[in-house]
C-alpha cells in the first residue's frame, strides 16, 4: 500500500505540475513550431523567389538573343522593368538591366536611356564587389557616348581600386579626356592602360592610340 501510495503521489505531483506549467510549456512548444515551420516556408518561398526570377531572366535572354522582331525592344524593356520591379534585390534584376541597356545603347542608339538602367544597376551592387566595376565601366561609357564627359569621368573614379580590369578603365579614361581636348592627361591614361595590360595580350588598337599621340612603345 505505501508502494501504491508513492505511484499515487507522483501521479498526482505530475499532474499538478502540468497543472502549473503546462499551460507556458505547450505556449514554448508552439513557438518553437512556428519558429520552425516559419523559417521552412520563408525558405520554401525565397526558393520560389530565386525559380521565378531565373525564369524571367531567360526570357529576357531568349529575347535578347533572338531574332529581331517588332515587339523585340517592347519586350526587352517590360521583362527588365519586371525584374526590376519584382525581384529588385536579386542578380538577375541588376543583369536584366546590363543587358537592357546593351540593347539600349547599341540597338537603340539611346545612350541616355542606357545610363538611366546602368544607374539603377550601380544602386544595387555592393561595393568592392567585381560586378560593380563592370557597371561602372559601362556606365561610363554610356555616359560617354551621350556626351556627358565630366559625369563619365566621375562615374570612373567611383571604381576605386579597380584591380584587373585597371587596363579597360585607364584605357576609357584616356578616350574620354582626349575628346575633352586633354591630350596630356590622355596619354598617361594610355600609358597607365599600357601599363596595366598583362604580357601577351591583344594591346594593338591602344598601342595605335598612343602612336597617334606621339608615344612610343619604350616610353
Amino acid at each position: 500500500m505505501a508502494e501504491m501510495r508513492t505511484e499515487e503521489e507522483q501521479v498526482q505531483a505530475i499532474k499538478d505540475w502540468w497543472k502549473k506549467n503546462g499551460s507556458s510549456l505547450l505556449i514554448g512548444i508552439a513557438a518553437a513550431l512556428a519558429i520552425v515551420f516559419g523559417w521552412q516556408a520563408w525558405q520554401d518561398h525565397q526558393a520560389q523567389q530565386r525559380t521565378e526570377a531565373a525564369n524571367q531572366f531567360g526570357n529576357l535572354l531568349n529575347t535578347f538573343t533572338g531574332e529581331d522582331t517588332e515587339d523585340k525592344g517592347e519586350t526587352i524593356n517590360y521583362l527588365a522593368s519586371q525584374l526590376r520591379e519584382d525581384f529588385a534585390d536579386s542578380a538577375y534584376a541588376i543583369y536584366g538591366s546590363l543587358i537592357l541597356a546593351r540593347y539600349q545603347l547599341m540597338d537603340q542608339e539611346d545612350a541616355a536611356a542606357a545610363a538611366d538602367s546602368l544607374k539603377w544597376a550601380m544602386n544595387k551592387t555592393e561595393e568592392g564587389h567585381p560586378l560593380r566595376l563592370i557597371v561602372l565601366n559601362r556606365l561610363a561609357r554610356a555616359q560617354f557616348t551621350a556626351g556627358n564627359h565630366d559625369e563619365a569621368l566621375a562615374t570612373l573614379d567611383q571604381a576605386g581600386d579597380t584591380g584587373s580590369f585597371t587596363a579597360i578603365f585607364q584605357e576609357l579614361r584616356g578616350d574620354i579626356l582626349l575628346a575633352s581636348g586633354d591630350t596630356e592627361g590622355a596619354r598617361e591614361a594610355y600609358i597607365a592602360a599600357r601599363d596595366a595590360t598583362e604580357l601577351g595580350q591583344r594591346v594593338g588598337i591602344l598601342e595605335l592610340k598612343l602612336a597617334d599621340l606621339g608615344v612610343g612603345e619604350g616610353a
